[in-house]
C-alpha cells in the first residue's frame, strides 16, 4: 500500500467534472480520479476548514460510525477494473478490522474528516498512476513557490482528462 495525500482537487471550465489529485507522499507520483462535483465539495471544504451550520453526509456517517463505536482506520484505493476505482473503508470495531466497500470518493471524504491515512494499492497507482515529465521536475529547482505551482499546473493541464478513469 502507498500513501497518499489530496494534493488538489480541479474543476473543469467545460463541463461538471472534478478531478481529484492524490499525491504519494514523498514521491512526485500522482493519482489523478474523476468524482463528482458533491464529492468534491464535501472534500474541498473539510480540508478548507469550512463548518457547514448541519451536518453534510459524509459528517453523519462519520458522527454514526463513532457513535456506534466504531473508528476509521484507513481507505484504500484497492483497484482499477474497466475504468473504475473501487476502494473500501477499514473501520475497527471491538478490536476487529471490518472492510466495508466504498466509492473512493466517499472514502475521501469520510477520511478526510477523520484525518486517517489515505492508501492506494501498488498494481493501482502502476496502471494510472502519473509523474512529471523529468524536465518539468529540473526546472523546479531553484524557483519560487509561484514558479513551482506553474510547473505544477502545467503538469496538471497535460494531464489527458478524456482518459482518466472515474471512481
Amino acid at each position: 500500500m502507498i500513501e497518499v495525500r489530496v494534493a488538489t482537487i480541479q474543476v473543469s471550465l467545460v463541463s461538471a467534472h472534478r478531478i481529484v489529485v492524490l499525491q504519494e507522499i514523498g514521491m512526485e507520483r500522482y493519482l489523478p480520479i474523476w468524482i463528482g462535483a458533491c464529492e468534491a465539495e464535501a472534500i474541498s471544504m473539510e480540508l478548507q476548514g469550512v463548518d457547514p451550520p448541519r451536518p453534510m453526509t459524509h459528517d453523519l456517517l462519520t458522527n454514526m460510525m463513532e457513535r456506534l463505536g466504531g473508528r476509521l482506520d484507513y481507505i484504500l484505493v484497492h483497484s482499477l477494473a474497466n475504468d473504475t476505482f473501487y476502494g473500501s473503508l477499514f473501520v475497527e470495531v471491538d478490536d476487529e478490522l471490518i472492510e466495508i466497500d466504498s466509492r473512493p470518493s466517499d472514502a475521501m471524504a469520510i477520511a478526510v474528516r477523520a484525518g486517517v491515512p489515505i492508501y492506494v494499492d501498488e498494481t493501482v497507482m502502476e496502471k494510472a498512476g502519473v509523474e512529471p515529465e523529468e524536465n518539468l521536475l529540473e526546472s523546479v529547482s531553484g524557483v519560487g513557490e509561484d514558479e513551482d505551482l506553474d510547473v505544477f499546473r502545467d503538469f496538471l493541464n497535460n494531464i489527458d482528462l478524456d482518459d482518466l478513469p472515474t471512481d
